[in-house]
């Protein structure tokens, strides 16, 4: 039976071989992306598209009138200004 120092030591061998096999084929993935790129004329922003983060926020006052909201963020809107706000609370 296999001891659990062998076991120790088979895991550290096997994860340098990991290692090792993944940064070969790492290098060989980024060479055929570069080929690629180089091929087709792709630009950054088709390789890696970027979009900002939208935060949406949740509505923390809500007129019962109307059913209006608003988030607390910004200009207050008319049916809110000059009132006390903790009764619009939702």
């Amino acid at each position: 039976m296999t001891t659990y120092r062998e076991l120790l030591e088979q895991r550290a061998a096997l994860d340098q071989k990991i290692a090792v096999a993944r940064k070969a084929e790492a290098k060989q993935a980024l060479e055929t992306i570069h080929t690629l790129i180089a091929e087709f004329g792709f630009t950054a922003q088709q390789v890696f598209p970027w979009k900002p983060a939208v935060k949406c926020v949740d509505a923390k006052y809500r007129d019962p009138l109307t059913g209006a909201s608003w988030s607390g963020r910004g200009r207050a809107p008319k049916w809110i200004e000059g009132k006390n706000r903790a009764e619009f609370l939702v």
